[in-house]
């Protein structure tokens, strides 16, 4: 093996060490700690000062009463099935809104694309802040939504959005859609026209094709957009903050409730530690979907 490929592997290999499993390292020596009213607000199980006799401390002190507590107390366990059921009906939103998209944008005339590309794209240009605050004056009571809505005459009063989860769909569906979109016409635009073309020949209707063709080849930009907007959304914290008002329960809030209003870093940990290991699942199948993908192409 040449210099030239040990460092290619090596640079991906040293940016997961000190950017993942370094941290996670800190976040779950945290968790295994005990609060304090001191500054950092835990008093360390483990310390590394001490050299090999504090190991050996560490090793008969070590329990993991943060862990009990979360699984005791419902308030934690909630707000995982919460997130998790939001960032999955989210997902499913964004893949509803977002394929029609993609599939337009693939079905459009080449000198097209770039441009809806770059509008798609073009969110990112602004602030994720101002764009998440924005639908506070669409979707409050006295927002642009309501007004319009009144204004036509389907509504008679206000409808009540902003503060709820609904607020929280409608933020996470527009934020993460880009995200849906490109791995989606990546696929659609590498598609072969005619393969359509022989499906009808063979008696397929427009939408039995779609089904049985453009579908399946789709598939890994279905699989890729998907992770790639679930992932996030499951630890969430800015949306529901600012759309969901104090009703709706994430994992994310709860998080940074405890870091920062309860200042309880011990089990701040321990929660994130849970959220990364159940994100872990969508990661790894991730990855081996990507791998399939790879391997089908070679």
């Amino acid at each position: 093996m040449n210099i030239r490929r040990i460092f290619l592997i090596a640079v991906p290999y040293l940016w997961l060490g000190a950017l993942f499993l370094i941290p996670f390292g800190i976040v779950f020596k945290i968790a295994l700690s005990d609060g304090a009213l001191a500054i950092p607000p835990y008093i360390p199980t483990l310390d590394f000062s001490q050299g090999w006799a504090g190991f050996k401390d560490f090793a008969g002190k070590l329990d993991f009463e943060n862990f009990r507590f979360l699984a005791s107390d419902d308030l934690y366990w909630k707000a995982y099935l919460s997130s998790v059921k939001i960032a999955s009906i989210s997902t499913l939103a964004t893949l509803l809104v977002g394929y029609p998209i993609a599939y337009a944008m693939a079905r459009a005339a080449p000198e097209w694309r770039p441009t809806l590309m770059m509008l798609v794209i073009l969110p990112f240009w602004t602030s994720f802040l101002i764009r998440v605050y924005a639908w506070i004056g669409i979707l409050s009571n006295e927002g642009y939504l309501n007004q319009i809505l009144i204004g036509m005459g389907l509504i008679d009063e206000p409808l009540t959005i902003l503060n709820t989860n609904w607020a929280v769909y409608i933020g996470i569906v527009y934020t993460y859609l880009p995200f849906m979109v490109l791995p989606i016409y990546a696929a659609l635009e590498k598609m072969d026209d005619s393969l359509l073309e022989a499906a009808e020949d063979l008696g397929c209707s427009r939408f039995s094709a779609f089904w049985l063709v453009t579908i399946p080849l789709s598939k890994a930009g279905i699989v890729a957009g998907s992770f790639l907007v679930f992932i996030p959304a499951l630890g969430e914290f800015v949306i529901p903050s600012i759309l969901g008002g104090s009703k709706t329960l994430m994992i994310g809030k709860v998080l940074w409730e405890e870091f920062f209003n309860n200042r309880d870093w011990p089990v701040a940990s321990a929660v994130a530690v849970i959220l990364l290991l159940i994100l872990i699942i969508p990661i790894v199948l991730f990855q081996r979907n990507e791998q399939k993908q790879r391997e089908a192409e070679e």
